[in-house]
């Protein structure tokens, strides 16, 4: 039997439970291609799910490979598959075992990576690429209105300043610490302001003019949610997807009706389905081939080192995207 490397969680727990293994090597099923990834994508998910949460939505149960995917070079192709995708340049995103040297994905599942785009670049939009698409095409962005960005260091939120900001938007970006705005400051950001200290939401009105902004990102959930929410002016957008430690921003329905503010849960209705997020993730390539985007990669780590990532993330000391080098 031929082994290979990967990080398996055999029990919900801390950071501490993500031990490197040898596991046996993906074989390609019908429809199938495995990757030998180069880098691994971690997201903020991953440590949610690694600690138990959202067991209702997501089906997790220990033992398992975490991780959604990443990019690297087709190894092999099952039955039905074209022999053309042997050797190519690929992101490959499916749910569960990317902490891993190899991984098998359904060939639906694989999107080419443009020339002039790396490996660890693919792996950073694999996710966020896709998120900051999907919000910012459900928000409709318009050129020379207020855009709040909560959580702006973030892979999804270094991506929406950018993509508001090719917009025609006037952005004010939130984040924690002066490392973080001064990212959000040289992504577009037209204001910065640190949401760790108390008012904070109210600077963010008065950058905006004082009403507030037409609309708001709000990646960070909980109760930062809900401060995200009372930057946004009459008339004006809420759209969340955050879940800072693991609390969605609930808003109360007649608050939002009295100031005429349109409330989206980006995450209400589950994922997009296979074709949209192939559609998305092949666009988000596009724009990083282009230049268009450029994804932060903030932090490196070895595949044996993924308790790292994961402590790093939770202790939002994390700037833009978290990788797994294999």
């Amino acid at each position: 039997m031929v082994l290979m490397r990967a990080i398996r969680v055999r029990e919900f727990g801390g950071s501490e439970v993500l031990v490197p293994e040898e596991v046996p090597d993906p074989v390609a099923g019908p429809g199938q291609v495995v990757v030998a990834l180069a880098a691994a994508d971690v997201i903020y998910l991953d440590t949610l799910l690694r600690r138990g949460w959202g067991g209702d939505v997501f089906p997790v149960r220990p033992p398992y490979v975490p991780g959604g995917g990443g990019a690297g070079r087709v190894l092999s192709v099952g039955e039905g598959v074209d022999p053309a995708w042997l050797g190519r340049h690929v992101a490959a995103r499916r749910f569960g075992g990317g902490y891993a040297e190899r991984m098998a994905a359904d060939v639906t599942e694989v999107v080419e990576v443009p020339e002039g785009v790396s490996s660890a670049q693919a792996a950073a939009v694999l996710h966020d690429g896709v998120t900051a698409l999907s919000l910012a095409r459900l928000a409709k962005i318009a050129r020379g209105e207020w855009v709040l960005v909560a959580a702006a260091a973030g892979g999804a939120g270094s991506l929406l300043v950018q993509m508001a900001r090719d917009a025609g938007a006037r952005v004010v970006a939130a984040a924690r610490g002066g490392r973080k705005l001064a990212l959000a400051r040289e992504l577009g950001a037209e204001a910065v302001v640190d949401y760790s200290a108390d008012g904070w939401q109210h600077r963010v009105r008065e950058a905006a003019g004082g009403a507030g902004v037409d609309l708001a990102f709000d990646g960070a959930g909980g109760d930062l949610g809900r401060a995200a929410f009372d930057t946004v002016a009459e008339d004006g957008r809420f759209v969340t997807y955050g879940t800072s430690g693991g609390a969605f921003t609930d808003i109360d329905p007649r608050l939002a009706a009295e100031r005429r503010i349109r409330v989206t849960n980006a995450l209400a209705d589950g994922p997009p389905d296979r074709a949209t997020v192939r559609d998305l993730l092949a666009q988000a390539l596009t724009l990083t081939a282009r230049g268009r985007i450029r994804p932060v990669v903030g932090a490196t780590h070895p595949l044996d080192r993924a308790a790292d990532a994961h402590t790093s993330l939770e202790r939002r000391t994390t700037v833009g995207k978290s990788l797994l080098l294999v």
